[in-house]
């Protein structure tokens, strides 16, 4: 995990806006094979939802300092 923080912390805010991006896509295509039960790791969901959370509190440090 720590890796994925250090990875994300050297992509610039518009870089991350595009991650944020795929991972809401991402999220939404999980949410919709959970509620169609075809979703047979439910972790992943509470993985995306992590990076999602991850990805928005370092676009809000990088808004802090600049």
């Amino acid at each position: 995990m720590k890796s994925r923080a250090k990875e994300l912390r050297n992509k610039n805010p518009v870089e991350l806006q595009q991650e944020l991006l795929e991972l809401l896509r991402a999220q939404f295509g999980l949410r919709m094979q959970h509620a169609t039960q075809q979703l047979s790791n439910t972790s992943q969901l509470s993985n995306i939802r992590r990076d999602i959370a991850r990805t928005r509190t370092i676009l809000s440090q990088k808004a802090r300092q600049s």
